[in-house]
Parts: structure tokens; C-alpha cells; sequence
């Protein structure tokens, strides 16, 4: 009698142990769901190329991977670049904040490589006009009179 009640506590245990890691696991699937529709620029993204603007209107277009290749990480409030240069071997990346709103994306960079630590001693603050869509972006410089001088155009890898 006493082996009979031993099982059966056991075979309780663990079925409702089963149940609960089943909650848990929607439960977490369904809050993964909620934050990607939240913030859809969480995830990393390849650069692919660059246009150019003349009056507003892109004039000339070329591709990245001949050049270097460049890799964007954004979490819910932080971004991180890193670039490597198939000519040079030297460190090129950022980090910091961002704030995505509005069709504009300003980016704060606390620190960098020693070339972007040099940049960021001057101007920690950019802000681009942000054209997003499901599996790419271009995030694309104004001048001073709100016109647009060229994009970078990524494409999401994760």
C-alpha cells in the first residue's frame, strides 16, 4: 500500500510538472511575440548598399560586399555596429541608445573604436530619416534643409 501512494505522488508530480512547463513555454513564446510586434527593428541586419540622392530622388545605387561588410544588432533600447573592412584590418564599431519614432531614428553612440571615440568626442547624437520594412530598412541622411544626401540599406539576417 505505502509503494502504491509513493507512485501515485510521483506520477502527480509529474504530470502537473509537465503542465506547468507547457505554460510556461506559450507564456514565453506568446511575450516574444509581443515584443517583436512592439519594436520591429530588434534583431540584427546586414548593410547591402548605398543609395545617393539628387533632389530628393536617388540618382546612383551600389552594393557593400565588394567594399566591407557592416552588421547592425538593436535590442528594445540599445544598437551596436560593428564594420569590417576587407582592406584594413583596423576595429570599426559603436554602441548606444536609440530612439526609433515617427519615421526618424537617432542613435546615441557612448563608445566605440578608436576612430569612432574620435568621431564620438565631436557628435554623439545621429539622426536619420528611417524608412522601415518587414526584412530591410534605409536609413538615409538629411542636410540642413531636409533633404535627403545618401542611405545606407540593410537587410535583416536574424
Amino acid at each position: 500500500m505505502k509503494a502504491y501512494s509513493i507512485i501515485l505522488a510521483l506520477l502527480f508530480l509529474t504530470i502537473s510538472g509537465c503542465k506547468e512547463a507547457d505554460t510556461d513555454t506559450s507564456s514565453s513564446e506568446e511575450t516574444e511575440e509581443v515584443v517583436e510586434l512592439k519594436n520591429p527593428l530588434i534583431g540584427a541586419w546586414e548593410l547591402k548598399g548605398f543609395y545617393n540622392y539628387k533632389d530628393n530622388v536617388v540618382v546612383d545605387s551600389f552594393s557593400n560586399n565588394t567594399i566591407s561588410r557592416q552588421v547592425k544588432m538593436y535590442t528594445d533600447t540599445k544598437v551596436m555596429w560593428c564594420k569590417l573592412l576587407k582592406t584594413d584590418s583596423i576595429e570599426f564599431f559603436g554602441y548606444g541608445s536609440y530612439v526609433y519614432e515617427d519615421g526618424t531614428l537617432t542613435e546615441t553612440l557612448e563608445f566605440g573604436s578608436a576612430f569612432m571615440n574620435e568621431v564620438i568626442a565631436e557628435q554623439k547624437e545621429f539622426t536619420f530619416q528611417f524608412d522601415l520594412k518587414p526584412n530591410g530598412f534605409e536609413q538615409i541622411e538629411i542636410d540642413e534643409d531636409g533633404n535627403r544626401i545618401w542611405s545606407e540599406n540593410y537587410v535583416r539576417i536574424e
